[in-house]
C-alpha cells in the first residue's frame, strides 16, 4: 500500500521545502507562529521551530495590514505567503490585492513583480455561516494579473503550492476546509504541479464534468454511479481556475459533445458562466446538448445544517444534469 498524506500535511511540506530552499520565503498571518498554535488549521505547525519568528510572523487581526505588508515585502525581494484565515475576510484587503498586487507589474511596464501567495480557507458544509463559507474565486478571476488556484487532493495541494510560491505573480490559493483531512498517495518531496494545467481525473466518452476543488470528489462519485447506467463521464479537475486550461477542457468536450460545469460558488455570474460561454464560442455546432451550469443557490450560505445542505449543489442534481444532457433532443 502506498504511503498516504493529508492536504494539511501536503501544504505544510510545500511551504517547508520552499522556506528551506529560499530565505526570502516568509509567512505572515493570524496565529501562524508556534506560540499561537501554528495556525488555526495547523498548516504552519513546526515551521517556527525550523525558521524562527522572523520568518513565521503572527500578526494582529488586520487583513489589510497582512496583505499590505506582504505586497511591500514582495517588492523588496521577498516571496511572502499571506494567510487570511477565511476567504470572506479577503474582501477586507481588496484594495491591496486588486489595485496593488495585481496591477504593479502592468503599471511598471513589467519591471516590478509581486511574487505573493495569498492562502485562504473556505467551504460549505461545516456550519460556519454566511460570512465564513463563500467561494469567491470569480471575484478575483475577473482581475487581470491574478492567478487563482484551488486543489482537490493532497498531492495537487503540495505541487500547486510549490508552483505558486515560485510564481512571480500574485496567486490566490484557496483551500477547502472539508478537504484538509482527506488523504491521497504521497507524491514525495519536491513535487510540483504547474499552474494553469488541468487534470483528467477520470476519462469518459459521453459527457464531461468540468469542476475544481471539493466538488471534484462529488463529480467522481457521480461518474462512478452513472457508469452503472451505461453513461461514461469524463471529469476535468481544473486545479487552476485563472488562467484555466482551456485546451484540455475544449478537447474533452469536443470528444464527448456534452458538458456540465460544476462549482460550489453561487451559479450566477460565476466561473461556470465563463467556461460555458467559451465552450459555446469554440464548439458551437459540435455540441450535442447545451452546456449546463451547477452552482450554489443565490443567497448567503445558511448556518443551519439542513438549509446548508439544500444550498450546496448535491450529487442528485449533478447526475440529473448529466442525464438531461444525454437525453437532449433539441
Amino acid at each position: 500500500m502506498s504511503a498516504q498524506i493529508t492536504m494539511t500535511q501536503a501544504i505544510n511540506r510545500a511551504i517547508d521545502e520552499a522556506m528551506a530552499g529560499d530565505e526570502g520565503v516568509i509567512l505572515l498571518g493570524e496565529d501562524v507562529a508556534a506560540k499561537q498554535g501554528g495556525g488555526v488549521f495547523k498548516i504552519s505547525s513546526g515551521l517556527t521551530e525550523k525558521y524562527g519568528e522572523h520568518r513565521i510572523r503572527a500578526t494582529p487581526i488586520s487583513e489589510q495590514a497582512i496583505v499590505g505588508a506582504c505586497v511591500g515585502a514582495a517588492l523588496a525581494g521577498f516571496r511572502p505567503i499571506a494567510e487570511i484565515m477565511l476567504m470572506n475576510f479577503v474582501t477586507v484587503a481588496m484594495d491591496q490585492i486588486v489595485n496593488h498586487a495585481a496591477k504593479l507589474r502592468f503599471m511598471s511596464g513589467g519591471q516590478t513583480h509581486v511574487p505573493l501567495v495569498l492562502r485562504t480557507t473556505t467551504g460549505v458544509g461545516v456550519g460556519f455561516g454566511g460570512q465564513h463559507s463563500d467561494m469567491l474565486e470569480a471575484w478575483f478571476a475577473h482581475v487581470p494579473g491574478l492567478k487563482i488556484v484551488t486543489p482537490s487532493n493532497a498531492a495537487d495541494a503540495q505541487g500547486l503550492m510549490r508552483a505558486a510560491i515560485a510564481c512571480n505573480d500574485p496567486v490566490i490559493f484557496i483551500e477547502n476546509i472539508l478537504c484538509y483531512g482527506l488523504k491521497s498517495d504521497d507524491p514525495g518531496p519536491g513535487h510540483v504541479v504547474p499552474l494553469g494545467k488541468a487534470a483528467v481525473a477520470r476519462e469518459g466518452s459521453d459527457c464531461t464534468i468540468v469542476t475544481y476543488g471539493r466538488t471534484v470528489l462529488d463529480a467522481l462519485e457521480v461518474a462512478g454511479k452513472l457508469a452503472d447506467e451505461g453513461v461514461s463521464v469524463e471529469v476535468i479537475d481544473l486545479r487552476t481556475i485563472a488562467p484555466y486550461d482551456e485546451a484540455t477542457v475544449t478537447a474533452s468536450v469536443e470528444k464527448t459533445g456534452r458538458a456540465v460545469v460544476l462549482h460550489e460558488a453561487v451559479k450566477q455570474y460565476g466561473t461556470g458562466a465563463e467556461i460555458a460561454s467559451r465552450l459555446n464560442e469554440k464548439l458551437f455546432g459540435k455540441l450535442k446538448a447545451p452546456v449546463t451550469r451547477i452552482g450554489g443557490a443565490f443567497s448567503a450560505v445558511p448556518m443551519a445544517n439542513a438549509l446548508e445542505q439544500a444550498w450546496i449543489p448535491n450529487k442528485d442534481a449533478i447526475a440529473d444534469a448529466v442525464r438531461t444532457a444525454m437525453n437532449w433532443k433539441g
